[in-house]
């Protein structure tokens, strides 16, 4: 782990709750008591500088373990009149993902994202058009919607990996980053984009994502050189899709209609009747696209690098067998298809497993606007009261050894119909494995996700011999989204068909 990126962010984070706080802190009255129940143990004044000694040294799991070990699985930080509370393992999550957005929600968090998605879109709206506008993507991304995307998404996969030569070496990451992209411009911002603007898009959203920098994070309305070309690659999005959804919208009657998730956010109304805006609509596909391009890139690494690695040898097997037995089983009739997809249990597991290793979202905040109470594993009940900030650390859940044998071992027959690790009764439950949120605020592109990965995968892993040449990586603290560090060198080798 590098820890100077590690610190970095993490204390950006803290300034980020303070901000919140302070933002909030007037508009909030603190709840009177529920009951006589205790709040959680609390970290405070000259306390904190031994969690803070540790995150500096050792980094934020190794805190958070500690401080797990000496006060149990609800503790609460408080610093400059911020109280954070930190909640481990699944059975004090209920509230948590579950709870209603009057009760406890993400609350000033994101407000970097306002300048990214617009107004009006996303954490830039009100919590009744947020809740709609959920609906939209989770229609948009339905499973007979995703199947529909599979035959785009094989093509663009056999289209990319043609130009790869009979052998040779690559960055994995890049490669990644680079078919993800081409992926995502076919399936959900339209053809119009794909086939006739993808570079300019390209480098459009690259400049888009400056504003998740944490600098743009924590000052996101500065007029820093980051934000400026955020702005501006915002404006000129906002013009060429305006122009595109004004195009679909003034096809006369029997016009062929795109069959793609930007022309279902286009049809998409909200319950008194009103359709989607050009604004919206524009602001939606680009929240969808940064779920879709960074999360899957990222995950579609970590799970080559996982796979690939020297002593996972065994994984690797496992999943090449599984596809040649999928293709022979299916040679007369079709190939691979949103089916054959479904059987690949064995790769699908692998993928759950890079996720619980590397989650791209490795902590998860809240704000308590209404206090609550909750049971912890041993039986200790605590209130919650409102005006505490929560934190629900993925990194670290993913990997109680009460949960998952082995924790820091790649083993994906964890996931797998005997042990099931994650669901077990006494181990896992419900909020055991987060890596795409959970109750309310579950990912919607999930199975989009998964499928999109599994298409990637699944032809390397038929087509081609590889082998991960550079060391396993390290983990990329200083992204939003946690990356591996560096370049992810691969050779490979097409194999004969």
């Amino acid at each position: 782990m590098d820890l100077t990126t590690n610190i970095g962010i993490w204390v950006a984070l803290v300034v980020i709750w303070i901000a919140a706080a302070m933002v909030t802190t007037r508009r909030m009255t603190r709840d009177h008591p529920l009951s006589d129940r205790p709040h959680p143990p609390v970290v405070s004044g000259f306390c904190l500088l031994n969690p803070l000694r540790v995150l500096l040294t050792k980094g934020v799991k190794a805190m958070i373990h500690e401080q797990h070990r000496a006060l149990g699985s609800v503790f609460t930080l408080s610093f400059f009149g911020v109280n954070m509370t930190f909640l481990v393992g699944p059975e004090v999550l209920d509230h948590f993902f579950q709870g209603p957005e009057s009760e406890i929600s993400h609350c000033n968090v994101f407000e970097f994202m306002v300048p990214i998605l617009g107004k009006g879109v996303g954490f830039g709206a009100d919590i009744a058009t947020r809740t709609e506008q959920m609906r939209f993507h989770n229609d948009a991304l339905k499973r007979p919607k995703i199947r529909n995307c599979i035959g785009a998404m094989l093509q663009e996969v056999e289209e990319y990996f043609a130009k790869w030569g009979q052998h040779g070496t690559v960055d994995l990451k890049h490669e990644m980053e680079q078919l993800v992209l081409l992926i995502s411009s076919r399936c959900l911002l339209g053809k119009e984009i794909r086939e006739k603007m993808l570079d300019e898009a390209h480098t459009l959203f690259r400049d888009l994502s400056g504003g998740m920098s944490l600098t743009s994070v924590l000052f996101p309305y500065a007029p820093t050189p980051t934000n400026r070309r955020r702005d501006a690659a915002r404006a000129k999005l906002a013009k060429i899709f305006t122009e595109i959804v004004r195009s679909r919208r003034g096809r006369v009657q029997d016009q062929e209609e795109e069959e793609d998730v930007l022309q279902n956010l286009i049809d998409s109304k909200y319950k008194d009747g009103r359709p989607t805006t050009e604004a919206e609509v524009t602001g939606l596909v680009i929240m969808l696209l940064f779920g879709a391009n960074n999360t899957t890139s990222v995950t579609s690494t970590w799970t080559g690098a996982c796979l690939l690695r020297h002593d996972h040898g065994r994984w690797l097997a496992a999943a090449a067998e599984e596809q040649r037995d999928i293709a022979a089983r299916r040679r007369g009739g079709g190939g691979i298809d949103h089916g054959a997809l479904l059987e690949m249990d064995t790769l699908h597991r692998c993928v759950k497993e890079a996720l619980r290793m590397h989650p791209v979202m490795p902590v998860f905040f809240r704000k308590v606007h209404r206090g609550f109470t909750l049971r912890t594993k041993d039986g200790a009940e605590y209130e919650i009261p409102g005006g505490h900030h929560l934190a629900s650390p993925a990194l670290f859940n993913h990997r109680l050894p009460c949960i998952y044998s082995d924790p820091d071992v790649y083993d994906p027959d964890r996931f797998g119909p005997q042990r099931q690790e994650d669901k077990v009764a006494g181990g896992g439950g419900r909020f055991a494995f987060t890596a795409f949120g959970g109750g309310r605020h579950s990912c919607v592109g999930e199975a989009y996700a998964y499928m999109q990965i599994k298409v990637i995968w699944s032809y390397l892993l038929r087509n081609f011999e590889l082998e991960l040449v550079s060391p396993f990586p390290d983990t990329d603290w200083s992204k939003l989204v946690p990356a591996p560090k560096g370049n992810v060198m691969v050779s490979y080798k097409r194999v004969a068909a």
